[in-house]
């Protein structure tokens, strides 16, 4: 009697951790959010708090560009209720089938989807447009941010419709922090209308729109710059005399170093991934204003 006793409460036992497991498990992948990017993680929890776990795919110090997605990222990626994407950046494009694949039941929220894109050209096709060559670094823009952070917390609710009330709040309270911010910076910038400043790689692409400059980038077409192209670079910034280009941590520097000697300048690191995205935004703009 006494062995049929002990067999029946290790075996309730035994199914009660079981059963506290796979709910434990069920709750993990309920609370887990991927984002490409560390300035999208920023995003996220200013309007969800500490409600979900927020897997970010391109750590700090990566580029976008030219990240590879680690194997073990694909088991966080199993656990994710949705996917944030960009929308443009070639780390979506090159591994989207497979970071699919490892969560079939994941929603895909593109954050580019109904935005004002800057792109190399554009095709009508009927009720349709083609872009080719979009520029993805919209979350550089306080307008597209502000959209961006209105999907979010569309889809936060959607997730968690009890919380729903509360994502508001926090929303609206981003919403008004953005335009303090972009006050802030037209205010900075409204003498340097048209000014021109020269990068690497183009990540200011949307900031400059916003604010009335004229972005110009060593980088051609993702690719290492040609000789001709570092010509006309070289050529501009002496007609303009332009005495900086910026350039991201994450790109070699070498052909920057060129560049500045060329012209008798010198090289200034931004970081436009920086997850204190607003203070980063307001010290890009300090910086700029500090070399026109």
């Amino acid at each position: 009697m006494k062995k049929l006793i002990l067999i029946f409460t290790t075996a309730v036992l035994l199914f009660s951790c079981s059963s506290s497991k796979k709910k434990s498990n069920e709750a993990e992948g309920k609370n887990v959010i991927t984002v490409s990017i560390l300035p999208e993680k920023t995003f996220v929890k200013r309007i969800a708090g500490d409600d979900f776990e927020v897997n970010v795919l391109i750590p700090p110090g990566a580029s976008p560009a030219a990240y590879t997605l680690l194997p073990s990222q694909l088991k966080e990626i199993a656990n994710s209720a949705i996917w944030f994407r960009m929308g443009y950046i070639g780390f979506e494009y090159s591994w989207k089938d497979k970071i699919e694949q490892a969560n079939k039941n994941m929603k895909v929220v593109d954050l580019s989807e109904g935005l004002d894109l800057i792109a190399d050209e554009t095709e009508q096709h009927g009720d349709h447009v083609h872009m080719n060559g979009v520029d993805p670094h919209i979350w550089l823009s306080p307008a597209l941010v502000k959209k961006m952070a209105e999907r979010i917390a569309n889809e936060l609710t959607i997730l968690n419709p009890e919380k729903g009330p509360e994502y508001k709040v926090n929303y609206l309270k981003f919403v008004k922090e953005i335009d303090q911010l972009n006050i802030k910076i037209k205010n900075s910038l409204k003498d340097y209308q048209g000014k021109k400043i020269i990068v690497f790689h183009p990540s200011l692409t949307y900031y400059a729109r916003d604010y009335g400059l004229e972005q110009y980038s060593l980088e051609s077409g993702g690719k290492e710059p040609t000789p001709q192209h570092m010509k006309e670079v070289v050529d501009l910034a002496k007609k303009e005399n332009i005495k900086v280009i910026y350039i991201q941590s994450e790109f070699d520097r070498e052909h920057a170093r060129v560049f500045a000697e060329e012209i008798g300048g010198e090289i200034i690191q931004i970081s436009p991934l920086d997850p204190a995205w607003s203070d980063n935004l307001m010290e890009i703009t300090q910086i700029l204003v500090d070399n026109f």
